[in-house]
């Protein structure tokens, strides 16, 4: 089988995707199959809540923003998804419609695979629906974790523990989300965001430079911050 012109975005998004890592070439060639490409702009919606689900969405290009709307009109931030990452998966095994929106934070490109479709291939390829499987653990555990953290731990402790995720091993970060979303994610209001983050610079920990750029002076301790009880 070889693979058309066309579907060349879809090979490059199909193979920087961990769920389908370890299929053959063969394999990977019915996943393209199946795939479109799709464009968003900045801004443009993917999906709204109570859209219908069963499709997975899988990013090349760009950022999206998963989160969902209280009765108020309140946003909470799910979380970011960047490229080589998906999202969209659970609504491949469950027919309720959508709970929760996806919007592009800047122009995005993915692609699309039809929910249908695709579990036909897990039902041929078991290692595909093994691993889509352990990322939903994976993402559930990720969020039990923040409710956990939501509710027990201290505002301090759950912006150090968001800043060493962002940098990793860098000493340099720059904010993949706005102060406003990232609150929102942490379960806090913005102000009470920018005042931790000020009083960690007061406190020679960090240094904030513009919007989104912040130095870690002193990784251990904000460590030691994230790991109190």
């Amino acid at each position: 089988m070889q693979c058309c012109q066309h579907c060349e975005h879809e090979a490059s998004c199909i193979e920087h995707v961990p769920i389908f890592a370890s299929l053959t070439h063969e394999e990977s060639m019915e996943i393209i199959e199946i795939a479109s490409s799709r464009i968003f702009e900045k801004g443009a919606w993917v999906y709204r809540a109570g859209d219908g689900g069963g499709t997975l969405f899988i990013l090349h290009t760009g950022l999206v923003k998963l989160f969902r709307l209280n009765a108020s009109g309140k946003e909470q931030v799910l979380r970011l998804v960047g490229p080589g990452s998906f999202f969209g998966e659970w609504s491949l095994f469950s027919s309720l419609p959508l709970t929760d929106n996806a919007q592009a934070l800047e122009t995005t490109t993915m692609c699309v695979l039809q929910g249908e479709q695709l579990k036909a291939l897990m039902a041929k390829y078991p290692s595909i629906a093994f691993k889509v499987l352990d990322e939903l653990s994976r993402r559930l555990e990720q969020a039990e974790n923040r409710i956990e953290d939501i509710s027990l731990g201290s505002v301090t402790k759950r912006v150090a523990g968001a800043l060493l995720a962002f940098a990793e091993d860098r000493a340099e970060i720059k904010l993949p989300m706005t102060k406003g979303d990232l609150a929102s994610q942490l379960g806090m209001t913005q102000e009470t965001l920018s005042r931790k983050l000020a009083a960690l610079q007061e406190e020679g920990l960090i240094v904030l430079q513009g919007h989104r750029k912040i130095l870690i002076q002193d990784k251990s301790e904000l460590l030691a911050i994230s790991q109190e009880d």
